[in-house]
């Protein structure tokens, strides 16, 4: 479910792995991760804390995907006697029960946003992952309103709930050196005046580039502004009405889309925008408005889905379906240095609320829970965390 690496799931994925690797080794536990081949080296800083199985790529299609889901990965949970089995992403949830089962459900958008899949998975989301989700034992909801979506679609129990926020790794995402930053992105990417940067796959309409774009030329019109706007993120479903927007807008040489961004490189291009700008429609967590706050970077920011719950009140809120609003904060957000100053001492202390450790530590806990154990010495109850959350692929 990481789609090579270019995906909230897959940052969910490695987040977690990342943070569980040294907590497994002080608690004992042994991690399998199952990867398709092609994306064995994503998972380079894992091979020597966890064993990694390859699995073939012909499962990488999405109908042979879930085949194997559902009939390969059972019987190997079965055969090596697995004591817990993690499933990341609701869209392969296993309805065999080889092992105790935890399922990570980031959002229920095909309930939310009309059109946001194709009808087949749209039918899926909503028909078949219900009947799934009731039978796994435990289920992380990387947010409360996620929760309240499953408790409510999915008329799933809230003891089989458990909240644990998504992380950030402040190791990589900090303030840094902001000059350093906007030279390279002017070397990288031709961004050589302030911009702002909006980091999302280009999907249309749920990530709300099309808006962006009008609200930005309204910018630019109404205050004669040298600043550029920035779209980081591989094309999607509905990619084509993005590029067409831009290619037909009278601001499209100050429009750049970067296509999608190394995980080397997002810390930097953070540090040197002017400001980002996150108008999604719908979210089950958000991670990048926070991973710009802790880059010091000032937030524009939806407050749809869960973004109110993650942002709190560390960004300036717009509402996304009204291009006129969105205008006006961008206006006010790149011509106060005092808003932009706000803004990101406001971003830089909600930042430090979201950490890998901690949502490594509370997951580790659910997968005690779901397998019957006593609670480890070192791992704390999960009821007293407000933590991040990520979910890596299946683990022993």
């Amino acid at each position: 479910m990481i789609q090579r690496g270019q995906t909230g799931v897959a940052q969910y994925v490695f987040g977690l792995v990342r943070a569980m690797l040294p907590r497994c080794g002080e608690d004992g536990h042994k991690l399998t991760l199952f990867v398709l081949e092609q994306d064995l080296p994503l998972f380079g800083f894992a091979s020597a804390g966890a064993r990694l199985t390859p699995v073939p790529e012909q499962f990488r299609p999405a109908i042979n995907n879930i085949f194997w889901h559902q009939t390969v990965l059972p019987k190997v949970a079965r055969t090596n006697h697995f004591d817990v089995l993690h499933v990341p992403s609701y869209r392969r949830l296993l309805w065999p029960r080889p092992c105790p089962m935890v399922a990570t459900i980031h959002d229920l958008a095909p309930f939310h946003v009309n059109k946001k899949y194709n009808w087949p998975r749209m039918f899926y989301g909503r028909v078949v992952v219900p009947q799934l989700a009731r039978r796994q034992d435990q289920v992380v909801a990387v947010s409360e309103y996620t929760a309240r979506d499953i408790a409510r679609f999915f008329k799933l129990p809230r003891q089989r709930l458990t909240v644990i926020h998504n992380g950030v790794q402040h190791d990589r995402f900090f303030p840094g050196d902001p000059a350093r930053a906007r030279d390279w992105a002017a070397r990288r990417h031709g961004l050589d005046r302030p911009f702002f940067l909006y980091v999302a796959r280009l999907e249309h309409p749920a990530k709300n580039h099309v808006r962006l774009i009008a609200a930005f030329e309204r910018f630019k019109s109404a205050t004669g502004s040298d600043w550029q706007l920035a779209f980081a993120g591989s094309d999607w479903h509905g990619a084509r009405e993005i590029h067409s927007a831009i290619q037909q807008s009278p601001c499209a040489p100050d429009i750049r889309s970067l296509g999608f961004v190394p995980d080397a490189d997002l810390p930097d291009l953070y540090r040197a925008a002017g400001a980002f700008v996150y108008p999604s429609l719908f979210e089950g967590f958000g991670m990048p408005p926070i991973e710009a706050m802790a880059c010091g970077c000032p937030v524009i920011s939806s407050a749809r889905g869960a973004l109110g719950e993650v942002i709190g009140s560390a960004a300036a809120v717009v509402d996304p379906e009204n291009p006129a609003f969105l205008m006006a904060q961008l206006c006010i957000v790149a011509t106060s240095e005092i808003a932009r100053n706000r803004l990101r001492a406001a971003g830089l202390v909600q930042a430090r609320k979201f950490d890998w450790t901690k949502t490594a530590a509370a997951t580790l806990r659910v997968y005690e829970r779901a397998a019957g154990w006593p609670q480890s010495r070192n791992s704390p109850d999960v009821s007293s965390l407000k933590s991040t959350a990520s979910a890596w692929p299946h683990g022993a």
